[in-house]
């Protein structure tokens, strides 16, 4: 784990055995960044930080949907962020944070084997790299904690433009009638519409979480009460970007559903003008084929009367179908 004071001059490591030296400080901004919640996380959040036993727990379990707790002196919080799959698979990678006055712990996750741990770290590796270039100057553990949520905003929207990206193109190949094969192309675009439902979700879940921790009020100081707006408000715009885009996808998709429906109907038509046009064929040969053709000798006379008959019904049942529209 990552153990780090931020002050107005700068950020520097620190040790855990610093820690209730650090908590208890004036100044400065404690934050402690845990890859992993293992055994030693796991004492450290017991007996250092005093954390609620199923807090705790949360952290060292996979959590599938957001999660926020205030207590008296701090906020708990669970959020996911999404990673790209194989198969179009939406991984759903979780961040946890205890948020407190003067410090900030940020537990990621238990992961897929499939998802990296530099995919977990993405959004504190971001803030740190702010911290140590000194364009960031949190006074609170609150203000920390909005820059790693607002990190995660950014994530979720460069998944939006990601997806928005191969919605354009199967929108384009719709549109030109180049579509490949149908099977692939089908596949595609539901694989495109499952991960901007799952991006919305993230983000309208989101919204919910902060919009109840901003309605508490609880353990929330007066200058972070803007701060959980403004995320309300990422969040909020993150699930309306996302939905547009879904809806958008579900246009295209009905698109191509009413073209190769009408596809379709017009192979249906066809075949039942055949249908219609050889059908009395078929009944005339069937009855008298064996009586002019299959005998000692054919009556040629007979034969082109039938023959007659059969051209004079194919093209009353043709011109029938003309007039229906069917051809």
């Amino acid at each position: 784990m990552d153990i780090w004071l931020v002050e107005p001059d700068g950020v520097t490591r620190q040790t855990t055995d610093r820690l209730p030296e650090l908590l208890a400080g004036p100044e400065g901004v404690v934050w402690v960044d845990i890859p992993s919640c293992d055994e030693e996380a796991t004492r450290l959040l017991t007996e250092v930080f005093a954390f609620h036993p199923q807090a705790v727990r949360d952290c060292a379990e996979r959590n599938r949907v957001p999660k926020v707790h205030v207590y008296a002196d701090h906020a708990f919080v669970i959020l996911h962020a999404p990673e790209a799959g194989a198969a179009g698979h939406v991984h759903y990678v979780e961040l946890d944070q205890f948020i407190g006055p003067n410090y900030l712990v940020t537990v990621h996750g238990p992961l897929n084997p499939a998802v990296s741990i530099a995919s977990s770290l993405r959004e504190t590796q971001e803030v740190l790299r702010r911290l140590e270039a000194g364009r960031f100057h949190p006074a609170s553990g609150h203000e920390l904690s909005y820059a790693v949520v607002a990190a995660m905003t950014r994530r979720l929207e460069e998944f939006i433009e990601r997806q928005t990206l191969a919605v354009w193109q199967l929108e384009q190949r719709v549109t030109s009638g180049h579509l490949g094969n149908p099977e692939q192309f089908l596949d595609e675009m539901f694989r495109a519409r499952h991960g901007l439902i799952a991006v919305r979700a993230m983000g309208a879940l989101g919204r919910e979480i902060y919009s109840r921790l901003a309605a508490i009020g609880r353990s929330v100081p007066p200058a972070a009460k803007p701060l959980l707006d403004d995320i309300v408000d990422q969040f909020t715009r993150v699930y309306g970007v996302a939905d547009s885009q879904k809806e958008y996808l579900q246009g295209v998709i009905e698109f191509y559903r009413t073209r190769s429906d009408t596809k379709m109907t017009v192979a249906a038509e066809r075949l039942a003008v055949i249908a219609v046009v050889t059908l009395p064929i078929t009944a005339l040969s069937s009855v008298l084929g064996m009586n002019i053709i299959v005998n000692q000798h054919s009556d040629v006379t007979l034969l082109a009367v039938v023959l007659t008959l059969m051209l004079v019904m194919s093209a009353v049942l043709l011109a029938w179908a003309k007039r229906r529209g069917w051809w």
